[in-house]
């Protein structure tokens, strides 16, 4: 005789799984970490589910922007990011629902040396319409500072 599995009475986090010291998104109701005060200013950590699903998803940013409807087809949505970023919004691991079939983009490419950068993750600088990599924008800056 095999046991029957009890459903799951409580709740977890969407993101990380965990049980404790949760809450609900305000933008789509799913349950999250309340773990804000774990992130350190600056620090470009992203140790808070929270904050994460918050300030990097298409889904934080369409509620935070007060636009009507689904976030997965806002043409307000779609315009305020380059097509890169807009992916990367709306598919990266702090969304619960990710975008499907999300547009085709070039990939972005330092000016100076052609290195592929990804925009959602790799530390970069833009001047004016340029995209540096991190090792070209450190030689670029202290030429611009003088």
């Amino acid at each position: 005789m095999t046991k029957k599995k009890r459903p799951e009475s409580k709740p977890k986090c969407g993101l990380c799984g965990k049980t404790k010291n949760l809450l609900k998104t305000e933008c789509c109701g799913q349950w999250i970490c309340d773990d804000e005060n774990n992130y350190v200013p600056f620090s470009y950590a992203t140790n808070s589910c929270s904050r994460n699903h918050r300030r990097y998803t298409l889904c934080g940013y369409h509620y935070a922007e007060e636009h009507e409807g689904n976030w997965q087809d806002c043409p307000k949505c779609r315009k305020a990011f380059e097509t890169e970023l807009y992916v990367y919004y709306g598919t990266n691991e702090f969304n619960f629902e990710k975008l499907q079939n999300p547009p085709v983009y070039k990939p972005t490419r330092c000016s100076k040396c052609g290195v592929v950068i990804r925009l959602g993750t790799d530390t970069h600088t833009i001047s004016g319409k340029e995209y540096w990599c991190e090792e070209c924008g450190s030689k670029e800056m202290p030429k611009m500072l003088r």
